[in-house]
């Protein structure tokens, strides 16, 4: 479990781990801490003194950061043959770690394992777990269904996106002989973005990538401050070099096409202040219009299942202006670095 400057988090993690139904001397924890900070270790080392917790391990990586890093040093620290990975900001269910363990003996030729990733509702309490009002069910504090919202922001709809992913380290099993051989994670991803992906379809060309579905982890939503949306634009850099060692699985399970209407926008503001500084102004107005059509359709694409609430909808009209900017940016920048075609 990597982790990164969030000791309150990690010792929520840490406490469901601690509750696993799996006897405790049959697994380790290992905690890579990729923020390098004592309030962490000591957060560590003040779950793993309670009485009847298993052997828990906290690690720096000798070098480098990111997510990728830390789990290559969680996994290679590791002395049992099979490596279950979730993060610091995840509550595995009491089960998690028996149900995974039995599907991975159940199926010797699986090199690996998805498990599933649930994400109760943003406004389900302090914890991410609680009673909701209205729309689909969660899980109560007493185990019971809680009601999810209808209508979720912009970022929680993104992160719910974790339930339907095909393989996320948020709760993923994997042989270690068989991370050995592929040398783990490619470490050139420096964000939590694709590093998931890329071990996936590496995993998937040594043998069977299996599905535990009653293997549960659970994902609150964070907090996030205002226009979230701009910052995760960065990622987009990331999906150049998957681009570039995956192109064909990219192109048909990641993004079919390029988002031509981002190079649209961005190609026509600039046309349209060149040609208006020219004296071709009904030419200019009309490029400023199809471009803030397509601004404006972005924007209703973002606000059609998420809340209508009127902040909500102005960070989506206003990041919706910027979005297309920053994702060629990144984009563009990613495809230079890593010298791939990758639009």
């Amino acid at each position: 479990m990597p982790t990164y400057r969030r000791p309150d988090l990690l010792a929520r993690c840490l406490g469901a781990l601690l509750a696993q139904t799996l006897p405790a001397d049959r697994f380790e924890v290992i905690v890579v801490d990729d923020g390098q900070e004592d309030r962490c270790r000591e957060q560590v080392e003040r779950v793993a003194a309670t009485p009847g917790a298993p052997a828990i391990r906290y690690l720096r990586a000798a070098s480098g950061r990111g997510p990728a890093v830390a789990r290559n040093a969680g996994w290679r620290a590791a002395t049992a043959p099979l490596v279950a990975f979730t993060d610091d900001d995840t509550l595995p269910d009491p089960q998690w770690l028996a149900r995974g363990l039995a599907a991975m003996q159940a199926h010797p030729d699986w090199v690996a394992a998805a498990g599933q990733v649930r994400v109760p509702s943003a406004s389900a309490g302090a914890d991410g777990i609680g009673t909701a009002t209205d729309g689909d069910s969660d899980i109560g504090r007493d185990g019971a269904p809680a009601r999810r919202d209808a209508r979720p922001t912009d970022h929680e709809l993104m992160t719910r996106g974790l339930e339907t992913s095909e393989f996320v380290t948020a709760n993923a099993f994997a042989r270690r002989e068989v991370l050995a051989r592929i040398e783990g994670f490619d470490e050139r991803f420096l964000r939590a973005w694709r590093e998931d992906s890329d071990l996936q379809f590496r995993l998937q060309a040594q043998g069977p990538v299996g599905r535990v579905a009653d293997a549960l982890v659970w994902h609150p939503v964070r907090p996030e401050r205002w226009g979230v949306s701009l910052r995760q634009q960065r990622n987009v850099y990331f999906d150049a070099l998957l681009y570039r060692k995956h192109p064909a699985i990219y192109r048909s399970r990641i993004r079919r096409v390029p988002p031509w209407d981002y190079y649209a926008i961005v190609a026509m503001t600039p046309a349209a202040l060149v040609l208006a500084v020219a004296g071709e102004g009904a030419i200019a107005a009309g490029l400023l219009a199809a471009s803030a059509a397509l601004i404006l359709r972005l924007t209703a694409r973002r606000l059609r299942a998420t809340s209508r609430a009127l902040p909500h909808v102005w960070e989506m009209l206003c990041t919706s202006a910027a979005i297309p900017f920053l994702s060629v940016y990144w984009r563009l920048r990613g495809a230079w670095h890593f010298r791939t075609p990758f639009l």
